[in-house]
């Protein structure tokens, strides 16, 4: 199956939902209201569906466009330009360390299991941090998961910060390129627990100064549009620099990765499609527009 084939499965709810397809074959007002209505009915909320219309409407204005598939094309490019990242992350540091963080039942330590294995198949080494000291199969789900990615897990007592301390000192003496930590999951409006993630992202540098931080925020792609306002606070608190979206294929709210990334301008990085070890992706905005709207 190829990339653009997963990408397609796994937004079937969305598409059977919404279903892009237009039983005007003319580029008046019924068609724009029809994918209005499609829109708003993929979850991507009210604000960007009249947003992502009122570029298409512009740019068949300025093109002169009067044919349904060349207007189709367009939505798909002006979808893939607001899903782009502004600009590239850093990857000139020799360590690379990644902050899972998020509410309770995100799937966090399930996608930092499967980001471990993605980071070992591009050929990196990867060391888990359980992190996640207060749930109590917490440490013990990721040592499944480090067992099935193959690669190291470094565990510790009930301070957090002291497991992610032991983890890139590690990592720096092993000379590993990736560290991928599983925090305990919090509420957004929990004033503490979110300045604890800020003691975690002083320890990272304090354990080695020219790692490159990443902060992802796990996502159930169930809550749709009510992930907007969780999202909004980490983004603030935790300087959230990615979005991973899980679960994906389990629902109709598809269209919810454009208003997240519209509204908040924090980019999806990667996209749950399913339980399996290897369905973690890196999110590619061109296939998930071409996906949602061919």
């Amino acid at each position: 199956m190829t990339f653009f084939e997963r990408i397609k499965n796994t937004l079937k709810k969305t598409l059977d939902t919404a279903r892009f397809t237009f039983s005007s074959q003319k580029l008046d007002d019924d068609f724009f209201d029809q994918l209005e209505e499609q829109l708003i009915l993929a979850d991507t909320g009210y604000e960007t569906a009249t947003s992502i219309v009122a570029a298409l409407r512009a740019k068949v204005k300025q093109l002169l466009i009067t044919d349904v598939e060349l207007a189709r094309n367009e939505l798909i490019s002006i979808v893939t330009e607001m899903l782009t990242a502004d600009s590239e992350q850093n990857v000139e540091s020799t360590l690379k360390v990644i902050l899972m963080i998020g509410v309770n039942g995100s799937g966090k330590t399930t996608t930092s299991g499967k980001l471990a294995y993605l980071f070992k198949n591009q050929g990196k080494s990867v060391i888990l941090a359980a992190a996640d000291t207060f749930r109590a199969a917490a440490v013990e789900q990721l040592e499944i998961w480090a067992d099935r990615s193959d690669v190291t897990i470094i565990r510790g007592a009930n301070d957090p910060s002291s497991v992610i301390y032991d983890a890139v000192s590690s990592a720096v003496a092993r000379k590993v390129d990736v560290v991928i930590c599983d925090t305990a999951g919090r509420l957004h409006t929990k004033k503490n627990l979110m300045e604890e993630l800020s003691k975690m992202t002083r320890t990272v540098k304090k354990a080695c100064s020219v790692a490159s931080l990443e902060v992802l925020l796990v996502i159930d792609s169930v809550t749709g549009q009510n992930a907007l306002s969780q999202a909004a606070q980490f983004a603030v608190d935790a300087g959230v620099s990615g979005i991973v979206l899980t679960k994906l294929d389990g629902t109709a709210k598809g269209g919810s990765v454009i208003a997240i990334k519209q509204k908040l301008g924090i980019p999806v990085r990667y996209i749950g499609v399913g339980e399996a070890l290897d369905d973690l992706l890196e999110f590619d905005p061109v296939a998930f527009a071409t996906a949602l709207f061919s």
